[in-house]
């Protein structure tokens, strides 16, 4: 009965490896249910339980009707950052935890990307900076947002970690502030933006300890101003964010 109960997550595991192998890109049609019965050698509901954990894991889509069938996705970070919100949330972790977290990743992150950073990577970090001083933060907020997570997306990608960019993408996600309804002034922006080029100079100084400090000093500028403005947040409940990608998202904060 045990392996009977277990076999969908089985299939499941082992069409994972197919589709690996296969580097299928996103969009592209996966093998039919008749055939994948035929090959396992499995009922249709268990191979359906199978389908159902790799869609449930943003690896597939099914989609029915003609043209539709088994669709290869990628998980994104929206998925990732919806299953950890909802595991905070269940066990009640406070949003002073989640800026905790991050204010351990970035500047780790940070010290990577001036060792490892590109030319073109400091290059993308000067325009973020320059972009971002053509903005009113009151007027337009998402647009200033959306800077603001840019410069830390390059950041993250010109450390060369995977694993600790993708832990960054998704706490960050959490920790942005505006699922609890942060604001940036006029203030916030201009301070932002000193931040982004002292952590842009000693990156390029190829300095990761200076790098680190400039990035721990703005990252606690965060809590500083939850500390400030938001107080009531710092024991609130970690917000369920959307498993849906939101438009224009890159990265946060």
């Amino acid at each position: 009965m045990a392996d009977a109960t277990r076999k969908p997550e089985t299939i499941a595991s082992q069409l994972l490896e197919r589709l690996v192998k296969a580097r299928l890109a996103p969009g592209s049609s996966f093998a039919t249910e008749a055939e994948l019965i035929e090959e396992f050698d499995v009922s249709r509901p268990t191979l359906r339980e199978a389908l159902k954990i790799l869609q449930s894991q943003g690896v597939i889509a099914l989609r029915p009707g003609p043209g539709g069938g088994i669709i290869v996705t990628k998980p994104s970070i929206d998925m990732l950052a919806h299953g950890l919100s909802v595991f905070l949330r269940m066990h009640e972790v406070p949003f002073i935890t989640v800026l905790k977290a991050r204010e351990v990743v970035e500047p780790a992150l940070t010290f990577e990307a001036a060792v490892n950073g590109t030319e073109q990577d400091f290059a993308d970090l000067e325009t973020s900076v320059a972009r971002m001083g053509t903005l009113q933060a009151q007027r337009d907020q998402q647009a200033f947002l959306d800077e603001n997570r840019n410069f830390h997306g390059i950041i993250a990608r010109a450390s060369g970690n995977k694993v600790l960019e993708v832990f960054w993408s998704t706490i960050s996600v959490l920790a942005s502030g505006e699922h609890h309804g942060l604001r940036y002034t006029v203030g916030n922006q201009g301070h932002v933006i000193a931040a982004h080029e002292r952590i842009l100079k000693a990156c390029r100084g190829r300095d990761g300890e200076a790098a680190a400090a400039a990035m721990q000093s703005h990252v606690s500028d965060l809590e500083n101003l939850v500390r400030t403005r938001y107080q009531r947040l710092l024991a609130h409940p970690t917000s369920v964010v959307s498993s849906r990608p939101a438009q224009n998202r890159r990265n946060s904060y």
